[in-house]
């Protein structure tokens, strides 16, 4: 019995030992054998199976409503399910940054098993956010030794041959799906922060890597010989252990371009860094063949609409366009064939960024305008010679902040609810709609989803009723022989801090301060107002867009003055003497007119109110109302005493409405209850996945 144990013990321990030896550890016996590829470059093009391809891709995230993207909480039947739209629209390439968890290699593998016409992947490795903003160089352990580990974790886990334990930065669990012979290639890294390439640089002056598949040339820079390392070691790896190989690239984009501006557009976009994979040379043992990777966008940084000549940047239409002039300029530097791994436009109401050349702009764009310059910008990049590109993105994701609108919300709770003002959440070309199979309410002139239980007000000649969900606050308004052309006011109170009981909009007065006035006037002209002391813009931005800090000399909480609402953008205007530049902005809180409803043959993304005999449809986005998480309830606090943006809960606020006639506007109080961390949504194809789909199954790019 004794020695039973004692071979059961030791038959356990190797069974152990040989478990973490093959699926955590990756030890491998390097036999002799050849090396094969299904993959291959020359200097303009890439061939997979022998055959030229042009890459039609799809970047994919992992984010869906209820989670953010780290939850990994997407399961393999709705993989299964967008791997078949993805392919029906003519892609052939899902892009991926990071590792995911186990049920999309394993929905990967099921869906192209029996595929005659499998879909391909290019699998990203990622670099921990956190370490890349940090203090450390490209050479701190933190950064380079998980770079090159996380490199070797990817080769194991496509091959099926990975357990990953838990940690902080990917997906874990056991990966056993060989899917290698659909893995066309890997794009090493993220966009890099130009200031982590300049201090690199200028840390180390006298790196160089010689490396079996991989080295330096002279002209490289630190951080260039940093990448010959980890893609060295990648490729060793994968050679060593799984005798194959295939497409290498290491990500990059405009802020660490290969090229050198002038002195005034260097200094306005303070370009510190380049990145140049031409200082990388590779020996002639790797077969599976290198592309250079870049993430471009056409507003930004558009550095050639600075240029004063731009006569030179005419595309084949005849229009001046620098997105396809940049393009030109890359694939002109390189040797190596270049993709453009990502390119887009959101569909989000609120925009961060205008092109003033193209007028593709990083926000409020319709799924029509998006579906059509993702036309446009494929076909700008076939004919700026690269080799193929990848929408960003499938998928829109609640989850997702943008720089001038994430300091108003609560970015722990982003997940929970869809906020249309942050432009982030909308490239995809998948929508979540509020609701498990519709939402509750769609602004297109159809009041029939409206009841008496939704009315708050009834006076006389009008009323107002009220619904919300995860991402909208809906109005119907009722007006009696309402003649379309007078005004109509909204008053909204729902902080007790501050507001106001007339404004300097209009003549009318109301029976309790208010924050907020949205006005009808007409298709062209309607709008919402907030009380100045209580608008965002002014607390968070004033020295950007005033050269002056409001909070020297605030706005006094009783104020009778409304403003506009507004964004900041990125456009700069001027640069005065003082070296500070002045940001754009425009009107967010301009109410458009239109059919907001998916399923009719007039739908506008965008449209925010209809006007239809008597009633007024209406929907207002949660932060245009300065709520930093509806899904909680939780608005702005006093900018003013808070010294910036801090929440408050609220459980009730008050409507009123009334014509401009009329001369005292009574308010009624809502109840609010939030929905917490219980969101609903449906899935729907956007307009623009259709304009895309008719464009990549035409048959015209070959």
């Amino acid at each position: 019995m004794k020695k039973y144990l004692i071979v059961v013990t030791i038959l356990i321990i190797i069974i152990i030992l040989s478990f973490f030896s093959y699926y955590v550890w990756g030890f491998y016996l390097n036999l002799s054998g050849d090396v094969s590829s299904f993959t291959s470059t020359d200097n303009d093009n890439i061939y997979v199976n022998n055959e030229k391809f042009i890459i039609k891709g799809v970047n994919m995230g992992a984010g869906i409503p209820g989670y953010f993207a780290t939850d990994y909480a997407i399961d393999k039947e709705t993989y299964l399910r967008w791997f078949k739209y993805i392919q029906e629209m003519g892609a052939n390439t899902v892009r991926v940054y990071t590792i995911l968890s186990p049920d999309f290699y394993e929905a990967f593998y099921e869906y192209n098993k029996d595929n005659s016409s499998p879909l391909y992947l290019l699998q990203g490795v990622w670099i921990d956010d956190y370490v890349l903003n940090s203090k450390v160089d490209a050479y701190d352990p933190s950064f380079i030794d998980n770079f090159i580990k996380d490199s070797k974790t990817v080769v194991d886990i496509i091959h099926g041959r990975k357990f990953v334990l838990n940690n902080n930065y990917y997906s874990s669990g056991f990966y056993t799906k060989d899917i290698s012979k659909w893995v066309i290639g890997y794009i090493l890294g993220v966009e890099w922060e130009d200031t982590t390439v300049a201090y690199t640089n200028n840390k180390y002056t006298d790196k160089t890597y010689r490396g079996t598949y991989v080295s330096s040339t002279a002209e490289a820079s630190a951080f260039e010989v940093m990448l010959a390392m980890v893609g060295d070691s990648i490729i060793t790896y994968e050679t060593n252990k799984y005798k194959t190989q295939r497409l290498l690239a290491f990500s990059n984009w405009p802020t660490t371009d290969p090229f050198e501006y002038n002195y005034d557009i260097s200094k306005h976009f303070r370009k510190c860094a380049t990145v140049d994979v031409e200082h990388l040379s590779f020996s002639d043992e790797f077969i599976g063949g290198t592309f250079a990777s870049y993430h471009v966008y056409p507003y930004y940084p558009d550095y050639l609409n600075y240029e004063e000549d731009k006569s030179a940047y005419v595309d084949d239409t005849g229009r001046i366009n620098t997105y396809y002039a940049y393009l030109k300029k890359l694939t002109a530097h390189h040797s190596i064939p270049v993709v453009i791994s990502e390119f887009g436009v959101s569909t989000g109401r609120g925009m961060a960024q205008e092109d003033k050349n193209t007028g593709y702009n990083q926000g409020n764009m319709t799924e029509e305008e998006q579906g059509k310059a993702l036309v446009d910008m494929y076909h700008s990049i076939l004919s700026a010679g690269c080799a193929g590109g990848a929408v960003f993105t499938w998928q829109d994701e609640w989850f997702k902040r943008t720089w001038n609108t994430m300091q108003n919300v609560d970015l722990n709770f982003t997940p929970y609810w869809s906020d249309v003002q942050t432009n982030e959440q909308f490239f995809g070309l998948l929508a979540f709609d509020p609701g498990n199979d519709s939402s509750i309410v769609y602004v297109d002139g159809d009041v029939s989803e409206w009841t008496d239980s939704d009315i708050i007000t009834n006076s006389g000649n009008s009323r107002i009723s009220m619904k919300y969900d995860e991402k909208y606050i809906y109005f119907l308004v009722n007006i009696t022989d309402y003649d379309g052309t007078s005004k109509i006011y909204i008053p909204i109170d729902t902080t007790q801090n501050s507001g106001s009981k007339i404004t300097n909009i209009s003549s009318n007065t109301y029976d309790r301060d208010i924050d907020f006035l949205i006005e009808i006037d007409g298709k062209d002209n309607s709008r919402i107002y907030v009380q100045e002391y209580y608008d965002a813009l002014l607390a968070m931005f004033s020295d950007n867009i005033n050269t002056s800090n409001i909070y020297l000399n605030p706005p006094k909480a009783n104020t009778t003055n409304f403003n506009q609402i507004k964004l900041i953008l990125q456009t700069t205007t001027i640069e005065n003497e003082a070296d500070s530049v002045l940001y754009e902005v425009y009107e967010t809180g301009k109410l458009r007119h239109g059919n907001a409803n998916p399923s009719s043959d007039d739908y506008d993304s965008l449209a925010d109110f209809i006007i239809s005999g008597d009633y007024i449809e209406l929907r207002v986005p949660w932060q245009i109302l300065n709520f930093s998480n509806p899904s909680k309830m939780m608005i702005h606090d006093d900018y003013y005493k808070k010294y910036g943006v801090e929440n408050m809960q609220i459980d009730r606020m008050y409507i009123g409405v009334g014509l401009s006639a009329e001369q005292l506007i009574k308010l009624n109080e809502v109840a609010l209850k939030g929905w917490g961390t219980n969101v609903t949504y449906h899935e729907r194809l956007k307009k623009s996945y259709y304009i895309l789909k008719n464009y990549w199954t035409s048959g015209d790019i070959k």
